[in-house]
């Protein structure tokens, strides 16, 4: 597949319309980006999705695109929601949302780094994290319907979460074609007891510091400047998510076949968007979705109480305020280009341009904060979404570095108990992880180069740098 790509524009490149593919691939990356191992095979997905009904435009790629289940990670697919399009449980993802939500604070490195280690084994003893983790809330089903129905909201209602958080979540935190009595009992049970935890593998809730500021317009309306702390946590729908996805697919497979649609790789599997399957899905997903919201909502409730506890001050006063939060794996209708289609964006983040009205009010003059995870060695960005993002990709950007090495790789060359004497010697990173493998899995060195991913975006229009943020300290699973 790479031999066929062609140059078409800074930092783009096409891959040809060929075979049954029904639009052209269209890659956002450089030259060595794309030369991370793996990446013929992440290609090669891209012209899968391309062969799939009513697709729109061109199947996508961000620059931390990698080898998913079905559409690569990294990829962005939109389908014509009135004229034979499809929703693929595979251009979502098992993990329904998972997201990024970025808190800042009042405090400056100087007020946290005396208590740098305090503070992070204080989050670490109130977020649960790790495989299988579960909260200190245990819902009752009528708790969890609410969940699954109203996400942050029902957070918000019960007190765990500031009414003003609710306007700086996209879609405010709940999607309301939520279909919460299309969740199984297996995956409600799974979900009932992992509210406000983190889980593993890639996720984190990380205490970073503002390193540099590079659009001043934006960083101000994002509320950031240089030398503040913030905390940044990625996370999603945990065991709910994934049983949810789990249930659907046979569901939607059945559905393929039933359709005619001739699949290039059963992962792919997907549903006519006018079908009863297709709308099962939808809101089965978007119930897992709200789930994905209310549980970033009580980790920042967490947060907060962990704040208070070391500092002696309540949250509010020490300035603990949401900036943003965005979903990462999901599919959503939108409007692009005049038409209704179905956006999927799988390790892919939503990136409005300046005034679209789905921002919040307090950042439409400047766009959709967009953030982007790297590794616990290097650094964490926030971006603005711009128009190009709005032309081109129906508005998404990367979602964070992408992954330049596989898990079991990662875990053979990377020697836990060295990395973390290293990322705190060296960095004066702290990091507190329930597993020794899940932090050779995460080593800084299993990513690509985040900030040379960020390049490519703002570089080709789709999301403009505004500000990069350094770690401090790390929980992982």
């Amino acid at each position: 597949m790479m031999e066929q790509l062609r140059p078409a524009g800074k930092g783009v490149f096409e891959l040809p319309q060929q075979g049954d593919m029904r639009v052209p691939g269209r890659i956002y990356s450089t030259p060595e980006l794309l030369a991370h191992p793996g990446m013929d095979s992440a290609l090669q997905q891209v012209a899968n999705v391309a062969t799939l009904p009513g697709i729109v435009d061109a199947s996508l790629a961000m620059p931390d695109i990698h080898w998913g289940y079905g559409f690569p990670i990294g990829g962005v697919a939109a389908f014509d929601a009135n004229e034979g399009g499809v929703v693929s449980p595979g251009g979502v993802g098992f993990d329904i949302n998972c997201g990024v939500r970025l808190l800042r604070t009042n405090l400056e490195i100087g007020d946290v780094q005396p208590r740098q280690k305090e503070l992070v084994d204080e989050l670490f003893k109130r977020v649960p994290a790790g495989l299988g983790s579960k909260s200190t809330l245990a819902l009752s089903n009528r708790e969890l319907d609410s969940v699954l129905e109203r996400g942050a909201q029902w957070a918000a209602e019960e007190g765990y979460l500031w009414e003003r958080d609710v306007e700086v979540l996209e879609e405010r935190g709940a999607l309301d074609v939520a279909q919460p009595e299309k969740v199984s009992d297996f995956a409600r049970k799974r979900g009932r007891k992992q509210v406000g935890s983190l889980g593993s593998g890639n996720h984190f809730l990380e205490l970073q510091v503002v390193e540099e500021i590079f659009d001043a317009a934006a960083a101000k309306a994002f509320g950031l400047r240089e030398g503040q702390v913030a905390v940044m946590m990625h996370t999603g729908s945990r065991g709910c998510g994934h049983q949810v996805c789990q249930d659907q697919l046979e569901c939607v497979m059945t559905e393929s076949k039933r359709a005619g649609i001739e699949l290039a790789d059963r992962q792919l599997a997907c549903a006519p968007l006018e079908s009863q399957v297709a709308r099962d899905y939808i809101g089965a997903m978007s119930a897992a979705a709200n789930y994905a919201w209310a549980n970033r909502s009580m980790i920042t409730h967490f947060t907060r109480q962990a704040f208070t506890s070391v500092f002696g001050t309540e949250a509010e006063a020490l300035g603990i305020e949401t900036v943003y939060d965005v979903a990462h794996n999901i599919a959503k209708f939108e409007q692009h280009g005049g038409r209704e289609v179905c956006v999927h964006r799988k390790g892919a983040t939503r990136a409005f341009a300046p005034g679209s009205d789905e921002i919040p009010a307090q950042y439409r003059d400047v766009g959709q904060p967009v953030l982007v995870p790297g590794d616990m060695g290097s650094a964490s960005w926030v971006l603005a979404g711009a128009d190009g993002a709005m032309q081109d990709t129906f508005g998404s950007a990367c979602h964070g570095a992408g992954r330049a090495m596989g898990r079991k790789a990662a875990a053979r060359k990377f020697d836990s108990k060295r990395l973390l004497k290293d990322l705190w010697q060296k960095q004066r990173v702290y990091v507190r992880a329930r597993s020794p493998r899940v932090v050779s899995e995460e080593a800084p060195g299993a990513y690509k180069d985040v900030s040379q991913v960020v390049e490519v975006c703002h570089q080709a229009g789709l999301a403009r740098k505004v500000a990069r943020m350094r770690p401090l300290g790390v929980v992982k699973g």
